[in-house]
């Protein structure tokens, strides 16, 4: 099998450093170009260090900036990467929920940009991968198909909104370019160890929870009916991959999701029941906890984004059915997050003093 020439934006991140650590496991860089921030290069060079020894593909740190005409990529290096390069995996972007408007429209919209006027200028490309999300949806309700972006009318925040907007600037290129979209649901750490390199998503549910474990009884928030969609960071990056590179992958969208969600309620007991062998009791009406959560000494105790509290009441359901049919001859199946449950508090409760884990709540 010939080894196809990589470009990677968003190295060191949690998402693109597992791209490219599967990409190695499963033997099809020749070359790699990891393009990273200037105030990354020692943890990118440290993250390259550790990975060498495990692969005899080139591993080659390009400083740069997605912002930025050619990426902010020097001229030298510029030439050689758009007469090679075959394979983009664009992951690049602000993924925090509380981020402010500006920085949220300058990397995530205008910096797609730049990527895609790049891969325009690339002499062999071969598929441009697009690390979109499920959420573009806004506040949309109901069933949300792969092959649509309907504009929602209004989105819970600025990551939202920004990413409808850089997938839009990605689909009109659909015609010109070998292109793949990939939408996630909520990413969460490894199915099997629990392993992550952030506590966001579910894992603010167990920050507060921590938090509240004095008390005789935890409450649900809302009436915990809606569906919440989490999948585990190897389902992603191994179904991403392979749709990636899959021959009739070219010009879709496909939801990586989970096809079996659980309910808010449903997660909310498990993790409980897992950390504290405890049940809910009782129930907080979510606008009285969104209220609570405009406190910024609130949010901080609790080490809870006040944004969270939008995804436990999402109405819209995920239709995976383009990606579950394409993977179908694969053998890559999304675990059930019941089954994912205890590992993901174990590794929680292992970690949970480490600040480093930590988002930083404003």
């Amino acid at each position: 099998m010939k080894k196809g020439i990589y470009f990677v934006t968003g190295f060191p991140g949690f998402l693109s450093m597992n791209i490219v650590k599967e990409l190695i496991h499963q033997d099809k860089a020749s070359v790699i170009y990891l393009l990273h921030l200037e105030h990354l290069t020692e943890e990118a060079m440290e993250m390259t260090g550790s990975l060498k020894g495990n692969t005899e593909a080139e591993l080659i740190l390009l400083k740069g900036d997605i912002t930025q005409p050619d990426l902010g990529i020097n001229r030298e290096r510029l030439q050689e990467v758009q007469e090679s390069v075959e394979y983009v995996w664009h992951l690049a972007a602000i993924y925090d929920l509380a981020v402010h408007e500006d920085l949220a429209y300058k990397v995530n919209v205008e910096g797609t940009k730049q990527v895609n006027s790049f891969c325009q200028t690339l002499q062999h490309l071969k598929r441009y991968v697009y690390f979109s999300t499920a959420f573009v949806a806004g506040t949309r309700k109901g069933e949300i198909l792969e092959d649509e972006l309907i504009h929602p009318g209004d989105f819970h925040n600025f990551y939202e909104r920004t990413k409808y907007e850089a997938e839009e600037s990605v689909r009109e290129l659909m015609g010109r370019l070998p292109i793949t979209i990939i939408r996630p649901g909520i990413v969460k750490g490894n199915s099997e160890t629990g392993e992550t390199i952030k506590f966001d998503g579910p894992y603010f549910i167990m920050n507060m929870f921590k938090r509240l474990s004095f008390l005789p009884w935890i409450p649900v928030m809302g009436d915990g009916r809606a569906l919440i969609n989490i999948v585990p960071v190897e389902y992603v990056v191994k179904a991403s991959i392979y749709l990636g590179h899959y021959e009739c992958g070219s010009g879709k969208t496909y939801h990586i999701t989970d096809p079996h969600p659980l309910t808010v309620r449903e997660v909310y007991e498990q993790i409980l029941w897992h950390m504290y062998k405890k049940q809910p009791s009782g129930r907080i009406p979510l606008s009285l906890s969104n209220w609570a959560l405009g406190f910024r000494f609130v949010r901080r105790y609790l080490k809870v984004e006040r944004e969270a509290l939008d995804y436990l009441t999402f109405e819209g359901v995920f239709n995976c059915r383009t990606a579950q049919e394409d993977l179908k001859n694969s053998g890559i199946i999304c675990p059930s997050l019941s089954s994912q449950m205890e590992k993901m508090v174990e590794f929680y409760l292992d970690h949970s003093t480490d600040e480093a884990l930590h988002i930083k709540i404003n």
